[in-house]
């Protein structure tokens, strides 16, 4: 079925009832409360017709950003050569800004889900810099004030930290990195820039290559201004907040923010018992905690709330169940734990002062959330710097500083609570 853009928006407000939804907290508003930017889901069109699945992912204090799961890659964007269809992410950027969420965008240099002309031109130096350049300048230009950050390139690295050799390896060395960040900063001078990949978490191998990308884009002076995390990670096996913590806290060191972009916490025998929802649920704090003592970590998204839809079972047969809702949309204790958690740490923050030095602020919306029409936060006047030490947020960047601002998490570490399911 074809909506208008009209349409669509009277159908996202019909089947959430956002105004209905607005006094409910959810783990998008507690996060915020917490100082935090964002606590997201990823989503997309295949899904729209489930009704009960779209009235939780439509809802903005749950999720308050959303990221396109398939269709904004180079396959489904550009299937042909310099023909590009937008359709499907349209779809999940226009409910998104009816639902006033703000819009992660994924990805656009990676070596899976390429169109066949990518995977077998018979490419030269020349060619495909032109070719990334092109598809690049079109996708993200196509988007170009929608996108809080993009994922430039996504998941370059070996597990032992060398670069794998797909297409752009073999045919560019590393330029294609550099070629990449240069061609979206171009497109979209506004959006985050971000390098994005698994396990780096916990492989210090692979953290090492990922800061080696940093150095090298870096060094050759081309913006990047984030490291995602996915956090595809499994019960009983993900590392201590104190251990993510520190993690992060590499790459912030490094001038950037830090998210977890893809979280999903997986179990390995199903069904799962008791003792192992419990597990999990401390093991989803652990990671929520990690973004909530760092103060450049700017927000948590995971990779589908629900199980029902979760990509693990299919291609890691056996594993699964990885999601904070089951499959009938049931909370999970993950979830309980998570929304438990950051409830005593608004709290907390409140009554410490969330403007970052520990003293209440004045309120300031940030111009960034507004401009994506994401529900006005407000933040102090300062913020901790990467020492620690108070600073002003004026010439900053509005969209992180405004949650730096609120944020009095830099170099705490909170208690993790574990709840069982209401």
């Amino acid at each position: 079925m074809r909506y208008t853009y009209l349409a669509i928006g009277l159908l996202v407000r019909a089947i959430t009832g956002v105004e209905a939804q607005s006094q409910t907290p959810g783990l998008h508003s507690l996060f915020v409360a917490s100082g935090k930017l964002f606590f997201g889901t990823a989503t997309d069109t295949n899904l729209f017709n489930d009704i009960p699945y779209m009235t939780i992912a439509n809802n903005s204090n749950e999720f308050g950003i959303r990221v396109p799961e398939n269709s904004q890659k180079w396959q489904p964007t550009e299937p042909t050569e310099n023909k590009f269809v937008f359709a499907n992410p349209d779809q999940v950027a226009l409910t998104s800004k009816a639902n006033r969420q703000l819009l992660r965008c994924h990805t656009l240099t990676w070596h899976s889900q390429l169109p066949e002309f990518v995977q077998t031109t018979n490419w030269t130096r020349a060619t495909l810099t032109a070719a990334i350049q092109t598809h690049i300048s079109n996708v993200v230009g196509h988007f170009k004030g929608q996108c809080y950050s993009w994922d430039v390139v996504n998941e370059a690295l070996n597990e032992n930290g060398t670069f794998r050799n797909d297409v752009f390896f073999q045919v560019l060395g590393t330029d294609f990195i550099p070629i990449s960040f240069a061609a979206a900063a171009a497109a979209d001078p506004a959006a985050k820039l971000y390098y994005n990949d698994f396990n780096l978490e916990t492989s210090r191998a692979k953290a090492d290559g990922a800061a080696r990308i940093v150095q090298l884009l870096q060094d050759a002076k081309v913006r990047i201004d984030g490291l995602g995390f996915q956090a595809h990670l499994d019960v009983g096996r993900t590392p201590n907040q104190t251990a993510l913590a520190a993690t992060l806290d590499r790459f912030t060191a490094l001038g950037l923010e830090v998210a977890y972009t893809e979280l999903d916490i997986a179990h390995a025998k199903l069904p799962a018992t008791a003792t192992a929802l419990q597990q999990q649920a401390r093991d989803y704090v652990s990671v929520v905690g990690s973004c909530l003592a760092v103060a450049r970590c700017v927000g948590v998204v995971v990779w589908e709330f629900t199980d029902k839809y979760s990509w693990i079972p299919s291609t890691f047969p056996g594993k699964g169940d990885a999601c904070l809702f089951d499959a009938n949309f049931t909370r999970k204790p993950a979830y309980s734990s998570v929304s438990s958690f950051l409830a005593a740490a608004a709290a907390t923050g409140a009554a410490a002062g969330t403007n970052g030095s520990g003293a209440g602020g004045s309120a300031k919306v940030s111009k960034t959330a507004g401009a994506f029409g994401l529900a006005a936060t407000t933040g102090g006047t300062s913020r901790p710097s990467a020492s620690g030490a108070g600073g002003t947020t004026e010439g900053g960047d509005p969209a992180v500083e405004s949650a730096l601002a609120r944020s009095g998490a830099a170099g705490r570490l909170f208690p993790i609570v574990v709840m069982s399911s209401p």
